[in-house]
Order: C-alpha cells, then sequence, then structure tokens
C-alpha cells in the first residue's frame, strides 16, 4: 500500500465506508415501501446511493408515482434514521484508530457523503471521530452526486491539497467513478451490502480493502 501511504490528503466516504450504516438504509426502504405496500426493486438502493436526500426522493417519486412531495419524503426518510444514526451505528473495525494515525501523521481529512449533519454528526461524534475532520462536504453542496468529481474536487479543495494528491475511500461503483474523475487515487472499501457490485468497484479502483484492519 506504498502508494496510498504516498497521498498528502484523504476523502471519506461515511455510509457504507467508515459507517457501518448500509444495513439501516437498506431497512428504511424496505420499511418505506412496504408501508405503501410496493415491494422493493432490486436495482433501487443502488440507484439511490450516490444521490443527495432531495435526488433520491425526486427518483423515488417518478419511479413510483407518488403524490408526496420531495420534502415529505425526505421528512419521512429523516425520521426513520435519525434514531439509528443517533444511538446505533458504529465505525468499521479499524477506522477510528486508521483516522487517527493519519491525523497523527499531519495528514488532512475530510468526509464526502450524500448524507446529512443531523445523522452523520451524532454518528461520527459517538464514534469519537467528529473532530478529526478538517472538511466535511456533502452532495448537496456540489452540482452533481458521487458519479462525479464534483465532490472530491470541492473537498480537495477545503483541505488544500491538490486531487492528485488526495486518496479517496468509497463503497459503492459510482463513488469510484467519481474520485476517478477528479484524478484521485480511487481506494475500494468492502461492505456486505453491496457485494453483488465489488467485482466492479474493485477492478475499477486503484486499491482495494476489505477492512481498515489491512492499513494498521
Amino acid at each position: 500500500m506504498k502508494r496510498l501511504e504516498q497521498q498528502a490528503g484523504y476523502l471519506f466516504d461515511l455510509d457504507g465506508t467508515l459507517l457501518d450504516s448500509m444495513g439501516v438504509w437498506e431497512q428504511i426502504d424496505v420499511d418505506f415501501l412496504t408501508r405503501r405496500n410496493i415491494p422493493v426493486p432490486e436495482d433501487y438502493a443502488q440507484a439511490i446511493a450516490p444521490m443527495g436526500f432531495r435526488r433520491a426522493a425526486e427518483y423515488t417519486i417518478a419511479r413510483f408515482g407518488f403524490s408526496q412531495t420531495p420534502e415529505e419524503i425526505m421528512e419521512e426518510w429523516h425520521q426513520m434514521a435519525v434514531e439509528q444514526y443517533a444511538h446505533h451505528l458504529s465505525l468499521k473495525p479499524g477506522a477510528k484508530k486508521y483516522l487517527e494515525e493519519l491525523k497523527q501523521q499531519g495528514k488532512p481529512l475530510a468526509v464526502v457523503t450524500a448524507s446529512y449533519p443531523e445523522l452523520y454528526q451524532p454518528a461520527l461524534q459517538r464514534g469519537g471521530v467528529l473532530d478529526l475532520f478538517d472538511a466535511i462536504v456533502t452532495v448537496n453542496q456540489v452540482p452533481r452526486g458521487k458519479g462525479f468529481p464534483d465532490i472530491y474536487l470541492e473537498a480537495a479543495k477545503r483541505i488544500q491539497v491538490p486531487p492528485q494528491q488526495c486518496a479517496v475511500f468509497e463503497d459503492i461503483t459510482q463513488g469510484i467513478q467519481g474520485a476517478k474523475a477528479a484524478d484521485c487515487l480511487a481506494v475500494a472499501v468492502y461492505d456486505p451490502a453491496n457485494q453483488s457490485q465489488w467485482p466492479q468497484t474493485k477492478a475499477l479502483a486503484d486499491l482495494s480493502i476489505r477492512s481498515f484492519e489491512e492499513l494498521l
């Protein structure tokens, strides 16, 4: 992993990468659609994973023909997730120690996420890593979602490191695509919720890990 160690800045996705949270969102998808007597399509979770809440809500409305507004759907999802993020989620094995080691080396760190502050802040605070990050960028702060370079370029800018000298950790294929489009070093992180995508994600990435414990 010498190439990874040589990077000057490090950008981390949260859900499925640092946070063991993708199962929570899968359950929210099931519960949300079950309330409406709709079975969850196999490609639904994958389709909305790189989107922010608003884009995902708009996509959901268009796909299923719901009469609710994006704001109403976003609020329903939000209330379903708040409890889980604040009290039940944990960091993936080795994640905290790896972040601490990078920080001790003087490396600037950033979060790149499709989540909201009301969700990720309690989870990162509970995990004891919130203060380790120099910047947090969400997809709602940039023009396009995780399949594009926007969020990674913005995060690199905020930590004042050229994107070519940044490593990006992502668990979904779209995240790896966006990181490579930004000319960053793309590191695929395995997550069971995205197991079907793993061969494609791993092949596209520059490096891959199944656990942060490999980097300690």
